[in-house]
């Protein structure tokens, strides 16, 4: 933010003078990080020309709206809109008392009726009801009627505004009756609202029904609620947009369900998967059809069904409807195998796995549960590993002839194995084609893991234990493993994984990881740097890292391969070098071998945890 005169007391004159009117009207939009933009830009040229005053005052006021809203917090709802290594935008506490006091002075004094103007009034507001001493209610209430008065649409919801309204709403309950009517009022104003979308304001209709469901919103209009999102749904699919459609009938079967009516509430469900089922036929009567997409559409269709509890079926014919699309499924499958020249195994009965996971995490305490969680599976067994790649490439020497090229997403070469002649003494190939064998198999324990273990107990992981952020921050600061300073990180990545945000989990995870590995290493004197041509010393990366020999004896053999197998080899899922070069779309990030990840660096994080938790018990003992 521009520099100004720190000890330079402001007054209610110079907010009045200072020209925020103006800048507010030459900002882009109604979106709090432009008008911070704005105001900082005119602090600057305030400033050039050696008027403090003003200056300060916009430089105050773009420090205030450049905070970003996060409204599910009640006690910590403003985040620094930029996080770097060394330095971050303005947060909470770089306001000052005086600065506290000064917004407490102006908020009366914000009467433009512009969108704008009630954005800049609630977050002066809302600052000094969250950090003036006296608590005086009537900034929240001033706070509450700015946020609300900002424009229902669909262009100032996505710039915003819908936390606007949820932090209304959080205001108004923290208030209670000390709100009076604020929140009926705020009911009333989202219903009317909602009741005014048409088909042009595309998914504005969910959200606004989302907001009212996600607060206990709307019960008594629930009905009314319900049918408007199943009129807007059949619009929708009327024009071909079934994933609109979809939303709305997903909403609308949400709203019958809060009104009571399951029957209507399973038959809105039945729409959603046959809107799937619509689109998958809508695909392959188009001018381009594709078997491939084809296959997800009748695979989400037949999972939406066996959502309907089996006493609810029978009218719909859902088993019946369910085997139908199972052989449209089948059909489309083995034409999309054509269009992409793959090969596909025989799936396998992961049943009994889910529901031993399952049970190994239910009705125990946290820690209980969390230590059954992160050792549902032993590290993999590099020797078994070997072994058993060995045996299969011995049992099967046809297969063990025929080299192997491994292709990444974007169809580059990024591996090869060579073909391998059975012998007692084995060349340099022969270990690169082992190797190879290995890392197949271990990406298979990886999927069965994630799909039969990691994910059926994460559920219910959910539904017993609430964890926050700072709980696993906490935790990453009392591992051993994770590195000074390195905590916060640790946490919130693991907070993500948790939370079913693998972005985030993966895009912090992957290269706290290696630094772990550098940290360990660098303690152990072992050098992590080496110099290139030019004499410059660069840090070595971790698929170099991982080789060093010193990394099995702090690590262990069973450790360093899996930290390589799932990071850094271009046989495995390579998620360090992926992720690093932008070559992880959205669905891989999803993917089983990245949630298998993110439980990996829980494992590592918790138990190393618990180990030293109860070592320093039996040392105390």
């Amino acid at each position: 933010m521009t520099n100004y005169q720190e000890d330079l007391i402001l007054t209610s004159e110079d907010f009045t003078g200072c020209g925020w009117k103006e800048v507010l009207a030459d900002s882009d939009s109604e979106d709090y990080i432009l008008i911070s933009q704005a105001f900082s830009k005119a602090a600057r040229q305030a400033i050039n020309e050696d008027r403090q005053a003003p200056g300060k005052v916009l430089s105050l006021l773009a420090q205030a709206c450049s905070m970003m809203l996060s409204p599910d917090s009640a006690n910590e709802p403003f985040e620094p809109s930029i996080v770097l290594q060394d330095r971050r935008s303005p947060i909470l506490d770089d306001l000052s008392e005086n600065d506290i006091t000064f917004f407490a002075r102006i908020v009366d004094e914000i009467d433009d009726p512009c969108p704008k103007a009630h954005l800049l009034k609630a977050r002066l507001a809302d600052l000094v009801w969250l950090l003036h001493p006296s608590r005086d209610v009537k900034f929240a209430l001033a706070a509450i009627d700015s946020y609300r008065s900002i424009p229902l649409d669909k262009e100032t919801w996505v710039r915003g505004g819908d936390k606007c309204w949820q932090r209304a709403i959080g205001l108004a309950r923290m208030l209670r009756s000390g709100a009076s009517k604020r929140l009926e009022e705020i009911e009333a104003s989202i219903i009317k609202a909602f009741t005014s979308v048409t088909r042009q304001d595309g998914f504005l209709g969910c959200w606004l029904a989302d907001l009212l469901k996600s607060n206990a919103l709307g019960r008594d209009h629930s009905t009314k609620l319900a049918a408007k999102l199943e009129s807007l749904a059949r619009e929708f699919e009327g024009e071909g947009e079934f994933r609109k459609a979809r939303e709305y009938f997903q909403a609308s079967a949400d709203w019958f369900k809060v009104s009571g009516e399951d029957e209507t509430s399973i038959v809105m469900t039945v729409e959603v998967a046959e809107s799937w089922a619509k689109e998958a036929d809508a695909n392959l009567s188009s001018d381009q059809p594709s078997h491939i997409i084809a296959v997800n559409y009748y695979e989400k269709a037949i999972q939406t069904y066996r959502t309907i509890p089996r006493s609810m079926r029978a009218p719909h014919r859902v088993d019946d409807r369910i085997a139908e699309l199972r052989q449209r499924l089948n059909e489309s499958g083995a034409r999309a195998l054509d269009e992409m020249n793959t090969i596909r195994s025989p799936g396998v009965d992961i049943s009994q796995n889910v529901e031993d996971a399952r049970n190994s995490v239910r009705g125990k305490t946290l820690n209980e549960a969390l230590k059954a969680f992160v050792n549902l599976v032993s590290y993999a067994n590099a020797k078994k590993l070997r072994e058993s790649a060995i045996k299969l490439l011995h049992d099967f020497p046809l297969q063990a002839l025929i080299s192997t090229t491994v292709m990444n997403r974007d169809g580059r070469v990024t591996a090869r194995r060579p073909g391998m002649v059975p012998s007692t003494t084995l060349s340099d190939e022969d270990e690169i084609a082992i190797y190879s064998k290995m890392i197949e198999n271990y990406c298979m324990l990886v999927r069965l893991t994630a799909q039969g273990y990691i994910w059926p107990a994460q559920e219910v992981l959910l539904l017993e234990h609430r964890l926050r952020e700072v709980d696993f921050i906490n935790l990453a600061r009392q591992s051993p493993i994770v590195p000074i300073g390195r905590e916060r990180l640790f946490g919130k990545a693991l907070f993500a994984g948790y939370d079913g945000d693998f972005v985030t989990a993966l895009h912090v995870l992957a290269p706290q990881i290696e630094h772990m590995v550098r940290y360990h290493l660098k303690q152990a004197e072992v050098q992590t740097t080496n110099l290139d041509g030019d004499g410059i010393e660069n840090e070595t990366g971790l698929s170099a890292l991982i080789d060093i020999p010193q990394v099995e004896e702090i690590f262990g053999e069973d450790l360093s391969f899996e930290i390589k197998a799932l990071f850094c080899d271009s046989f495995g899922p390579n998620l360090r070098n992926e992720l690093a070069h932008g070559l992880l779309d959205d669905r891989a990030f999803y993917s089983l071998e990245a949630i298998y990840a993110w439980w990996f660096g829980l494992k590592l994080v918790f138990n190393n945890f618990w180990n030293a938790l109860h070592n320093d018990a039996e040392q105390s003992e």
